[in-house]
């Protein structure tokens, strides 16, 4: 079996795998290029001294310095956590494709809103930062649901996964656009004008794509009762017509799940917080997100300069052109991860293994930056300080492959029809709080947890420690299970061993309907002959 080999549910035509899904995939995904473009550009366009002296902030203290740069990107994650929740409503009265829609032009509506700011007005730049986190929040919550919906289960990871690629890319323009912007633009205005004007390229397509290409998700058609528009709908997304026996066998397993479902706006919330399942399962996604960001990612991402520097690197351009190298192993690690790692190897896998080793490289890690004697001033990079940058390097490559998108993907697909949405706004909460959280402790950790923050890397390990732990015993694998069956595979015990259970359960099943079949096929040909 070869790396890009698919493991499927049940026989699948190579038509399903079409063209049609990759790109509404795609398109939907340029929502989270647009995600990680503003989270990464922000940080250093509020740095830059045309910025400060635009806004007056190279004229105040220190503190009150800090205050507001924090407050710029601290209001977009606090609109995004509202986002995620008021995108529970439109998600499910207007569909996936209108919600996305809806909260990509609201993103645009705040971009739009802090070009007013322009001459120093801080008010409008406030505004437009929470407007856009709101609309992005909608979309931490709709693109996964969308794509997850769409995908066939084969693919399902390698889809979802789009949606992270799509942050990387924009995190990785994000940061060489504002590099490109000190080297090459002079100083004044449009030197951070330009990098806030540019969220709008991936918005704009984005928004384009939605209504000219994008078609509403069957499985959301199904539960308002427009089952002959899902029908149409899945035979596009699979190219096949809908006497195919694998659109049969879809439209059977859909009908199974969604004529039970609870009807109602209310009672799908009603459903998750008094079913103990569902609330177990909305506890392990809220977990998986905790344990992402308690993982030391924003470390590794905001004190990366500091630390290169503390181990002899004094070039500041240099310093600029290493910490640029993140977005470039990010993608590169992202592409393996999304074309390869998430569904051959699996999502539990992928999670055991990148808690280990990471905690591994974060203790790592802190022996040495505790361990580094003082340099010498204009020695150099001393070996160990080079063996420290390797580490943070190999931890960045196994986080990426691991932890950075799988939550995402598991979240996306672990919950039924009926409280899917209530999953996705769980999860995205979750994310946008901790993210808040972690941003704004980081500082005190780098400060007050001994030399260089070197306790906050023991801290960052033993956290990934415990997520092995919590993973191997509560979090079964979700890879090639049709979202039909997720209820089915939580209920098997031990979760180590359900998701094999469960496969060889559906082959079982799909063996005897093949039976009955060829019974149904016999039974005229004797008729015929008698």
């Amino acid at each position: 079996m070869g790396i890009l080999a698919k493991v499927e549910d049940r026989p699948t035509p190579k038509s399903v795998y079409n063209w049609r899904v990759y790109v509404s995939a795609m398109i939907a995904s340029f929502a989270s290029c647009m995600i990680g473009y503003t989270t990464s550009f922000i940080g250093t366009t509020v740095s830059l001294e045309s910025f400060q002296d635009e806004f007056g902030l190279s004229t105040m203290g220190a503190s009150q310095r800090s205050l507001i740069q924090a407050n710029v990107v601290s209001l977009f994650q606090a609109g995004a956590f509202f986002g995620s929740i008021f995108s529970y409503s439109t998600a499910y009265y207007f569909g996936r494709r209108i919600t996305l829609w809806t909260f990509v032009t609201m993103f645009i509506i705040g971009v739009c809103v802090t070009f007013a700011a322009i001459g120093g007005h801080l008010g409008p730049m406030y505004a437009g930062r929470f407007i856009s986190g709101f609309g992005v929040g909608g979309c931490t919550m709709i693109v996964p649901i969308f794509i997850s919906e769409i995908a066939p289960p084969a693919i399902r990871g390698r889809l979802v996964g789009t949606y992270e690629l799509g942050w990387q890319i924009g995190g990785l323009v994000g940061f060489w656009i504002n590099f490109g912007m000190t080297q090459s633009v002079a100083y004044g205005r449009n030197q951070w004008l330009i990098p806030f004007a540019v969220q709008l390229i991936p918005a704009g397509m984005v928004l384009i794509g939605s209504l000219l290409f994008l078609r509403e998700t069957p499985r959301w058609l199904w539960t308002k009762g427009r089952r002959e528009k899902g029908i149409a709908n899945l035979c596009w997304y699979r190219q096949l017509d809908p006497e195919d026996a694998y659109i049969i066998e879809e439209i059977e397993m859909m009908d199974l799940q969604i004529n039970d479902l609870p009807t109602g706006f209310i009672k799908p919330i009603r459903l998750a917080l008094s079913s103990s399942p569902v609330l177990w399962r909305l506890f392990l996604g809220h977990m998986l997100f905790l344990l992402q960001n308690f993982s030391g990612i924003n470390a590794i991402n905001y004190y990366s300069p500091t630390i290169f520097r503390t181990m002899g690197v004094t070039n500041t351009e240099t310093v600029d052109l290493m910490t640029g190298l993140f977005g470039v192993v990010k993608c590169i690690m992202t592409i393996l991860w999304l074309t390869v790692l998430i569904d051959k190897l699996g999502r539990r896998t992928l999670f055991l293994a990148g808690g280990a080793f990471g905690a591994a490289c974060m203790i790592i890690i802190g022996a040495l930056i505790v361990t580094e004697p003082a340099a010498a001033e204009g020695a150099g990079l001393s070996g160990q300080g080079i063996a420290t940058i390797f580490m943070i390097y190999l931890w960045t490559c196994i986080y990426i492959t691991s932890w950075n998108g799988t939550p995402w993907v598991v979240n996306a697909e672990m919950f039924n029809q009926a409280t899917r949405n209530v999953g996705q706004v769980g999860a995205s909460m979750a994310n946008w709080l901790w993210t808040f959280v972690i941003a704004r402790i980081t500082p005190n950790m780098v400060a007050g947890m001994g030399k260089n923050g070197f306790g906050m890397y023991f801290f960052f390990g033993s956290v990934s420690a415990c997520a092995v732990v919590f993973v191997w015993f509560l979090v079964p694998e979700t890879k090639s299970v049709p979202l039909d069956q997720m209820d089915r595979l939580f209920e098997i015990k031990p979760v180590r061993n359900a998701q094999p259970k469960l496969m060889d359960e559906l082959a079982q099943n799909n063996a005897d309907f093949a039976k009955l079949d060829r019974k149904d096929e016999e039974v005229p040909e004797q008729v015929e002959r008698r």
